[in-house]
């Protein structure tokens, strides 16, 4: 598991900040990130103040420790990298006792300070922008808060798209007692305004599914999965959007199987996949395209074999 516990030891009192930069080579906005996380405890007590002192003697500091199994980026600039992300495999952890995740590969490589611009859900597959130091990082995420970064997604959609589609509708967090199905997004009047562009690219009459280009120009949670749910398009393989209220809280626990999502979603998994990144960054346009053969990837999802 990524984050372990450590026993160290303080030969002085000191405050918890300097020993994090002097002892263990933390930036100070990152030592004061895990003092005021809770990540230092001494005596069963957590210190949370950034200028809270350690006493001589040993304390417990939580880190993390990247762990690595040679995952590299597709793409590598100066400045940033890009990961094609396989689909499973979360961008962050979601707490302490999170396993493996794309951060790790990127820490493990490139450091503390290196950093994921975005997310994409864990369900999909697909390019993840990483900036390499805290100036790149600043940069990129402006470049998507001010929409200046295109994406372009492809997804395998159920019935037969036939026309472009400009879906504008607003986005709202479930409200919902289980935390967990708040997770769950919907449209409602009250939401945050959300447009997608969807392109069919091809139909496949066996499997009454089409092929589509998904652009998201606005960035909320679920969005591209939502919005061709509404229009009553659903992605083949989503194992949320479609399902009843019982097996959506059994996937998000993590209980439905691999062969459940099939015979209740028509996939193994999640058939939406970050094919495409456009953007300028220092003068240099970049067009970045994912590697992955995203439509074997569907045949297999989909136990469907290749005309040989």
């Amino acid at each position: 598991m990524p984050f372990v516990t450590k026993k160290l030891h303080s030969p002085i009192r000191q405050q918890a900040l300097s020993f994090l930069m002097n002892e263990l080579g933390y930036s100070r906005s990152e030592a004061q990130r895990l003092i005021t996380r809770g990540r230092i405890s001494q005596n069963g007590t957590v210190m949370n103040e950034q200028f809270g002192y350690i006493e001589e003697g040993d304390f417990e500091f939580i880190c993390f420790e990247p762990l690595s199994y040679g995952f590299k980026p597709m793409f590598v600039a100066n400045d940033f990298v890009v990961y094609d992300k396989p689909n499973g495999l979360c961008v962050h952890p979601n707490s302490r006792k999170s396993g493996y995740s794309l951060n790790d590969e990127i820490k493990h490589l490139y450091g503390n300070e290196a950093n994921a611009t975005h997310r994409i859900d864990q369900e999909t597959s697909g390019l993840v922008l990483v900036s390499l130091n805290k100036n790149s990082e600043a940069v990129l995420k402006r470049l998507f808060s001010e929409r200046r970064i295109t994406k372009r997604y492809l997804a395998m959609v159920k019935g037969h798209l036939k026309e472009p589609l400009d879906i504008n509708e607003p986005l709202l967090r479930n409200d919902h007692p289980n935390l967990l199905v708040s997770m769950v997004v919907k449209v409602d009047s009250a939401g945050k305004v959300s447009r997608t562009l969807i392109k069919p690219l091809r139909y496949f009459p066996e499997s009454d599914t089409t092929l589509v280009e998904a652009s998201p120009l606005t960035g909320r949670t679920h969005q591209i999965r939502v919005h061709l749910f509404h229009v009553k398009h659903p992605i083949v393989g989503d194992p949320v959007y479609g399902q009843d209220q019982a097996d959506i809280e059994r996937y998000i626990r993590k209980e439905l199987s691999r062969e459940e999502i099939y015979q209740k979603s028509g996939a193994t998994r999640l058939l939406l996949h970050a094919h495409t990144l456009e953007f300028e960054y220092s003068g240099i346009s970049y067009r970045i395209i994912s590697e992955r053969d995203f439509g074997a990837e569907c045949l297999e999802a989909m136990k469907i074999n290749p005309r040989i």
